[in-house]
């Protein structure tokens, strides 16, 4: 008796171009950047060069759109992070948790990715979605710390480096995840802190003075 004939799948052209961009990001993280091609994508993906070419019509733009999908993963696991939090501090350390985790699991890519020069304006991870999630930190330290959002902006928005900058750190030296993670909490908490505590006699006063 003869065997069924085997059918190929056919893969929508969204799932194809997932698988792309998977096979992108597994070999910018153990070869880099400069391994890519479009012909070896095809071969990874089971798919003819042209057809790559058809998704993505150039390596920038998939280096491009690899990156802004990092980037996107990385704030909803931060913004549903956030959502367990009761207290500013618990905010502070799942997002930076979040934000640490995942640049330990998947931060070589984002490294990678960001250093290269066609993608140079589209190389900071705190930069995807960061008005939003500026405005929300914020609100909260508005909110929870009595200061006028013309200062608890600002401070947002300063703090708002820090995990990326540890982050950084945490890729190129041999040091633990949650050391990195305590120093960072207490940095940010600490800053805030300590604008809370200058807020009435130092920083008002020049806000009102200058007008920022």
């Amino acid at each position: 008796m003869a065997e069924p004939k085997k059918t190929r799948t056919r893969l929508s052209p969204e799932v194809r171009k997932d698988l792309i961009l998977d096979h992108a990001a597994e070999v910018v993280a153990v070869e880099g950047v400069s391994a890519l091609s479009m012909e070896r994508l095809g071969k990874e993906a089971g798919i003819s060069k042209s057809l790559v070419y058809a998704y993505y019509p150039s390596m920038k733009e998939l280096l491009q759109t690899l990156l802004k999908r990092e980037y996107k993963r990385l704030r909803k696991l931060q913004s549903k992070a956030a959502e367990n939090a009761e207290t500013f501090e618990q905010l502070v350390r799942l997002v930076t948790s979040t934000y640490l985790t995942y640049m330990e699991e998947r931060g070589l890519i984002l490294e990678r990715l960001a250093a290269e020069p066609s993608l140079e304006d589209h190389g900071d991870p705190t930069e995807y979605s960061r008005e939003g999630a500026v405005l929300y930190v914020a609100t909260i330290i508005r909110d929870n710390f009595g200061i006028d959002m013309s200062v608890a902006y600002p401070t947002a928005d300063i703090s708002f480096g820090m995990p990326a900058a540890a982050g950084h750190y945490l890729i190129k030296h041999n040091v633990s995840r949650q050391t990195i993670e305590d120093i960072t909490v207490e940095m940010i908490i600490g800053s805030v802190e300590g604008v809370k505590r200058n807020y009435d006699t130092a920083l008002k006063p020049l806000v009102k003075k200058t007008g920022v």
